[in-house]
């Protein structure tokens, strides 16, 4: 800070208060906080200033001016006229007062410089005291039930996003795609002809998503009476999930697969993650599973084709001139999941792009410096925590190309698709009933649905819901489960091989295998990994290599993990007794072809 004759050191403090404790010491000191925080902040500056002097704190602290306060309020009343909404009209943002406001942030800016003394302590334009500025944008939560593709909510509501500043340590303190509850003062900056709505952040909060923290009783029920197999709850819970969808029985291993992906969603680095690819000739019904599947995620994004599934870069239209990294689907399904659509309707570019991200789960944003005003090029990695859905239209794509001729036993025409690009995706299935011969259940459902869309067809429905249960359970491998993993792994790895290319059995496939293992156990609830939930990761993932590669010496059926229709107990039963088949053959099929495995089972 400077005068006509000297200048001064200037000495800021952040305090951090609790608005109510201040209240109930005194109620006028605390109505300033909430209410004129700039009036409240000189009445801190005065008392810092008295006590610094009287306690000779600092010997170059010489008027009050060299004192600037931050107050940081931890939190504000939980009443509703401290909570900011942009759906209400009018909107005040002459108040001058702090609210709190949650949102979704949608793009980031790059940090830029601002004279923090020219904004708060002086009118010097060289002063040289240059502090981070960030302008971030973010929106309501609300928007990710529009971007769902199809919900049961019709509730109307205006969404509008907001520009949040976030100034010297808040820089940074943001990450595109996360879930914040900021407190602030709410502005209106003028650009040109153009007003704009935006907060000027005072803190800021992460928030977490509250899990479920108890089981329905109708779980529970479930649990003990299939509690005599590791094997039954799952399948139940296949059998009639989406039955506002699809009826009980009908796509059971996909409803298996969609269940198992569903469980695998977390905001965690590192995290376990199942990407399905289907194969279908009957795009309608498979694509309302998908999109009722979506519905039971608190981040289920449809990924709408005119816009971008991954960030991309755009002038920051706050007059700046600097870049703005904008959100895309992937990112505002973060800890969810990302449905795409049809894999066949990309260009190879796109699908180039989504193969580098299955593969490593980052993109990488290029900022051109001389096109934003910047000294040098930036790339900014953007980490992406969701699992993909994807399918190919059989009947499309088979019109867009010539088919193969030298397909091996088992193996499907997906060369439209690139090869790596399938590869890299979890699980290939191929669901049941091929458009030509839909099932007679299936016929009926479709043409009630059509004649009365809110009826609840199956009584079921009304007894389990998929949200009941608790997603987020750690769990661990056993060293039985982890003998199965790792001997069929190798075993496949010798027999499924040629000359040429070596092992068609990608590194990848170990990851895949162990997440469906957990993923099963957390379906089971079960924290625990056991050898029967292997059985059913090693089925599901055979079945999808077979369709990719051909059948291998292991042979598995395509309807391994459900060879029967579940009418009653005794076909639960007799599942149970061809899986045992399926696994004393996995067993046998390992000690062939493993390179000196031995795998100690619990009947030995």
């Amino acid at each position: 800070m400077r005068d006509s004759k000297q200048s001064y050191a200037v000495y800021r403090f952040i305090i951090s208060i609790n608005p109510s404790d201040i209240a109930e010491l005194d109620a006028i000191l605390g109505n300033y906080v909430l209410h004129n925080p700039l009036q409240a902040a000189q009445i801190f500056q005065s008392v810092c200033f008295i006590a610094i002097k009287t306690l000779s704190l600092i010997e170059q602290l010489q008027t009050e001016a060299q004192i600037s306060i931050l107050l940081k309020p931890t939190h504000l009343p939980p009443l509703p006229s401290y909570v900011l909404s942009l759906s209400a009209y009018p909107f005040n943002y002459t108040s001058q007062r702090f609210y709190m406001s949650e949102g979704i942030v949608i793009a980031m800016g790059t940090i830029t410089k601002y004279t923090q003394g020219a904004r708060f302590l002086c009118t010097e334009e060289t002063c040289p005291f240059s502090e981070d500025k960030q302008i971030v944008e973010m929106i309501d939560a609300k928007v990710l039930n529009a971007l769902k593709g199809y919900s049961n909510d019709k509730s109307h509501f205006r969404i509008q996003a907001f520009t949040v500043f976030l100034r010297d340590e808040l820089a940074n303190k943001m990450t595109i795609g996360n879930h914040y509850r900021i407190i602030g003062i709410p502005a209106c900056v003028q650009n040109g002809l153009q007003a704009t709505a935006c907060i000027e952040a005072n803190s800021v909060q992460l928030c977490k998503p509250n899990g479920p923290s108890f089981l329905s009783d109708n779980f529970n029920y479930l649990l003990s009476l299939t509690s005599s197999s590791c094997w039954r709850f799952t399948a139940v819970l296949a059998n009639i999930f989406a039955s506002q969808v699809v009826p009980p029985g009908t796509y059971n291993t996909l409803k298996l697969a969609i269940l198992l992906s569903l469980v695998q969603t977390c905001e965690k680095e590192n995290a376990d993650y199942l990407d399905l690819l289907i194969v279908t000739s009957d795009t309608l019904v498979i694509d309302r599973l998908l999109n009722y599947s979506l519905c039971l995620l608190p981040r289920g994004i449809r990924h709408p084709p005119s816009s971008e599934i991954f960030p991309s870069v755009s002038k920051d239209k706050h007059g700046t001139g600097s870049a703005s990294i904008q959100a895309c689907s992937a990112v505002l399904a973060k800890g969810g999941v990302c449905y795409i659509g049809d894999l066949s309707s990309y260009k190879k570019d796109k699908l180039e792009l989504l193969q580098s991200v299955l593969e490593s789960r980052t993109t990488t944003v290029f900022i051109p410096g001389k096109k934003y005003g910047e000294e040098a090029d930036q790339q900014v990695t953007i980490s992406l925590q969701t699992n993909f859905w994807s399918f190919v239209d059989m009947d499309s794509s088979s019109k867009k190309h010539i088919q193969k001729e030298n397909f091996l036993i088992g193996q499907m025409d997906v060369s439209l698709i690139p090869a790596n690009l399938v590869d890299v995706f979890g699980l290939l299935i191929y669901n049941e009933f091929p458009s030509c011969r839909l099932s007679s259940p299936l016929i009926h459902h479709i043409l009630k649905k059509a004649i009365n869309p809110e009826a609840m067809l199956y009584k079921v429905s009304q007894q389990f819901r998929t949200q009941d249960y608790e997603e987020n359970l750690h769990v661990e491998l056993s060293s039985e489960a982890e003998n199965l993993i790792q001997g069929y792994y190798l075993a496949s790895r010798r027999v499924r091989r040629d000359s040429i290319h070596g092992s068609t059995l990608s590194a990848s496939a170990l990851k895949i295998l162990i997440s469906l293992s957990k993923a099963h156990t957390k379906l089971s609830l079960r924290q625990t990994v056991l050898g029967e939930d292997a059985l059913i990761a090693i089925l599901l993932l055979e079945s999808s290599l077979t369709l990719k590669h051909g059948t291998s010496a292991l042979c598995v059926a395509p309807n391994s993990v459900f060879p029967f229709d579940l009418n009653d107990e005794n076909s639960l039963q007799e599942r149970d007794i061809y899986l045992m088949q399926c696994h004393h053959q996995l067993l046998k099929f390992i000690a062939a072809y493993g390179p000196g495995i031995h795998i100690t089972t619990n009947e030995e």
